[in-house]
């Protein structure tokens, strides 16, 4: 009889500095994130934010550009909000995001986190995938980078070769 895997008895992913990762539920099939323990949440870039009510319920209609410095591919998505939250970037500027849930895979694992919506039109990373996201799952050697590895390019992901 097998044990399933719990907390206590599966091995932790190994994560670098940065990883590609995928998020399913938005239609991202590759997304190049720095992996930040500093940051208690994650954050994935928009360029446009649209609240809107569906049902009586919160909800956001967002535009996505994941590959950085390429404004004609564009990915757009809906989700419930889940919350609205206070949040102070690495330089102390505070910020309200909307924050949604969806699902994450990272290295063949997948499972659901919280996740902000921010313009990160400036900055190198267009997802950040702060502590809570992977704690318990993971582990972080800041020295290495993508460690749990690429299918192909991103290009191709998004309908470019």
């Amino acid at each position: 009889m097998s044990v399933p895997p719990t907390a206590s008895t599966h091995r932790p992913l190994l994560l670098g500095w940065r990883e590609w990762a995928a998020l399913p539920d938005l239609g991202l099939t590759l997304i190049k994130a720095k992996v930040d323990t500093g940051a208690r949440t994650s954050t994935l870039h928009a360029f446009y934010i649209d609240p809107f009510d569906r049902h009586g319920a919160p909800w956001v209609r967002f535009g996505i550009h994941p590959l950085r410095g390429r404004t004609d591919v564009v990915v757009h998505a809906e989700e419930p909000v889940i919350d609205r939250r206070q949040v102070s970037d690495s330089g102390g500027h505070r910020e309200q995001r909307y924050v949604i849930l969806t699902r994450l895979t990272l290295g063949g694992s997948t499972w659901p986190i919280e996740l902000g919506l921010s313009n990160r039109e400036t900055m190198l990373f267009r997802m950040l995938l702060g502590r809570t996201a992977f704690a318990g799952r993971a582990l972080v050697d800041p020295g290495r980078s993508f460690l749990t590895g690429r299918q192909s390019r991103p290009a191709r992901h998004y309908g470019r070769d």
